[in-house]
């Protein structure tokens, strides 16, 4: 017994464009005619405009255009556009001329390939009436191509003239689409692609509700209705699992049909060509064409830029379990085989990025805490909260996004309020090259600099800090190399969610000093006010006299704090990291403060001092005004 199909839906499409290609003579332009009228033409133009099959054409009345070519050279761009805006190429061949099929491997794949051609390609030999006996079977003919151009989605011979085959020829076509083989089957290894696998996985999981490994009879059948709106008979139940255990032992154990057994169902399924079966399943749990979630089932995201998302404790309790039930030695640490497997409902492990990983603390054994484990989700939440959503959703949990994340305050109002209701804080790290920007990173993470994999990119560390008074906020630091300053900066709202930035110079050098209080100053431009700290790195050397000397100076001029010195060489790093946290809890100190905003800061003096004696005239408050003005006016021309 095969699971039933449900009705075919057009994947996101709203109609299908066929584009139907060869040689010259070998029957496109009847082709096209005879399954639009289902009668063979008379008299043919060399070349037909686009012709819509009827609408009733197919049962699921999926509007259907064939585009006929012309595959003469002074017809090439055309064809190439064609060819590029369809959803599924018909490309063809006449039964009666074995040049036209000879010319398929050498000529036309080739073409294909090089125009990068992403939908499905269906062969049609035309003019199955004239074929002589003498030729091979379709079969024996196509299996070599087929082999070398893993394109194809299918091979058919037809007659126009007799009418033979040419409905099919568009059905295979339409199926093409609707239901591609590509991204669940691989014909060379003649197994499901490593994404069908894991999407069917978690299906199996949702569905599997006893969580005992294997569907019982009871399960398998509601997993029908779901799928397919239609129960099974006890007889077609006892079908399913006798061909699975006939042909694969450990599908089916005492409990029901085993996961091993599900998948090695749907491979019989799609090897017997039934691919609307497995493609109705996926979908009906949201897949779309490339195995991932569809769009529209992860909300839009509205925020304003200073605005970021966390995590809430409801997710938190569930990330719990899930990494209880993954600790499957019970070290209290997840190592990567153990991670993999967790992720493995996912289309991909999403923390094999570079973003993610070397970002969180690991022990001596290369294990993940439970704290690393939050501080990627968190990091991952950070950056792109809709990927961290269809995480949790691939990883089961049942929850809508409201109850997985919490929106903060803008920042600008925590700045007004002089306090924020963070938990989650992140730290842009400037500083020029070889400051020690990275070595303070891994430091933040345990590790010495040396310990540190080389990285190319952005880079971050994330974790949690306890303060004094017993709280733990989380951290992210974002390291910005001296490169990337000024293409970052010149994005207005690239501050904006950056609640403390660290400038990070080289204590024994006098010019890392200056190139880092320039970066400090700059990010006032960008519109968001950014607390600022200076870190004095590589303590533990003779500092710069020079930099000694210019450091109070300058930390007086911009308002902020002296630069901090530490030394990860010799692990004295001065609390830098709860400083760091304590800065970011006060939104309204710290801030860098440049020459434009000095003047800003005396014009508002001198405005509030003119309106506290607007009682005595509103004269003395114009003249204060004007006077800023006059004031204002002088210092521009004089820089």
């Amino acid at each position: 017994m095969a699971l039933a199909a449900a009705p075919a839906n057009l994947a996101g499409k709203q109609s299908l464009r066929v584009v139907v290609i060869g040689d010259p003579g070998t029957g496109k332009s009847s082709l096209v005619v005879s399954a639009a009228t289902e009668r063979f033409p008379g008299d043919v133009p060399r070349v037909l405009p686009p012709t819509r099959l009827p609408v009733d054409y197919f049962a699921d009345r999926i509007p259907i255009t064939i585009v006929d070519t012309s595959s003469s050279p002074e017809q090439r761009s055309k064809l190439i556009a064609e060819c590029q805006s369809a959803d599924v190429v018909v490309l063809t061949y006449a039964c009666d001329q074995p040049a036209t099929l000879e010319r398929l491997s050498p000529f036309w794949f080739p073409e294909l390939r090089r125009l990068q051609l992403e939908a499905p390609v269906i062969v049609v030999g035309c003019k199955l009436d004239l074929r002589g006996e003498e030729q091979g079977t379709l079969d024996a003919v196509m299996a070599p191509i087929m082999v070398a151009f893993r394109e194809i989605e299918t091979c058919i011979e037809c007659s126009a003239l007799r009418q033979i085959l040419v409905y099919e020829v568009f059905y295979y076509a339409q199926k093409a689409v609707l239901y591609p083989t590509a991204p669940l089957f691989d014909q060379e290894a003649q197994m499901l692609k490593l994404r069908c696998m894991r999407a069917l996985k978690r299906i199996f999981i949702l569905c599997d509700h006893d969580r005992d490994g294997a569907f019982s009879d009871v399960e398998l059948n509601d997993f029908q209705v779901i799928c397919f709106n239609a129960p099974l008979q006890p007889n077609e139940i006892i079908g399913v699992k006798r061909t699975i255990q006939e042909k694969l032992t450990e599908g089916v154990n005492e409990n029901g049909l085993t996961l091993t057994g599900f998948l090695f169902l749907h491979t019989l399924i799609i090897g017997n060509g039934k691919l609307e079966t497995t493609w109705t399943v996926l979908r009906k749990f949201g897949y779309d064409n490339e195995l991932k979630l569809r769009d529209d089932l992860i909300p839009a995201i509205k925020r304003a830029p200073d605005q970021t998302l966390e995590l809430t404790s409801q997710v938190i309790d569930f990330l719990r379990g899930i990494f209880n039930m993954f600790d499957t030695d019970n070290d209290g640490a997840l190592q990567p085989a153990e991670i993999n497997d967790l992720f493995s409902t996912a289309p991909e492990n999403p923390w094999s990025s570079h973003l993610y990983e070397n970002c969180a603390e690991n022990n001596v054994l290369g294990g993940l805490s439970f704290e690393g484990f939050i501080s990627k989700w968190t990091l991952m939440t950070l950056i792109h909260p809709s990927n961290s959503f269809a995480n949790l959703i691939y990883v089961g949990y049942p929850g809508d996004f409201d109850s997985a994340f919490t929106t903060t305050r803008k920042r600008r109002v925590d700045r007004k309020k002089k306090q924020t209701q963070r938990n989650v804080f992140q730290c842009y790290v400037f500083g020029p090259r070889h400051a020690g920007k990275t070595a303070l990173l891994q430091s933040f993470l345990k590790r010495q600099p040396s310990d540190a994999p080389p990285v190319n990119g952005e880079q971050f560390a994330a974790n949690t800090v306890e303060l004094p008074d017993g709280t733990r906020k989380t951290l992210v630091m974002r390291e910005i190399s001296e490169g990337d300053v000024g293409p970052l900066l010149s994005d207005k709202e690239s501050l904006a969610p950056c609640d403390v930035a660290v400038i990070v110079y080289d204590s024994f050098l006098a010019k890392s000093k200056r190139i880092a209080c320039t970066s400090a100053t700059r990010g006032k431009n960008t519109g968001y006010e950014v607390p600022c700290l200076i870190v004095a790195a590589k303590d533990d050397l003779d500092q710069s006299p020079l930099a000694l000397q210019d450091s109070t100076r300058v930390s007086h001029d911009m308002g902020i704090e002296t630069p901090i010195p530490i030394s990860v060489r010799l692990r004295d790093l001065n609390n830098i990291f709860c400083r760091i946290v304590h800065a970011a809890q006060q939104p309204h100190l710290s801030i860098p403060e440049t020459e434009a905003g000095k003047t800003h800061r005396q014009y508002r003096q001198l405005l509030n001092r003119s309106l506290t004696v607007v009682s005595v005239g509103a004269a003395v408050a114009v003249v204060g005004v004007a006077a800023y003005r006059v004031y204002a006016a002088r210092k521009n021309a004089s820089s």
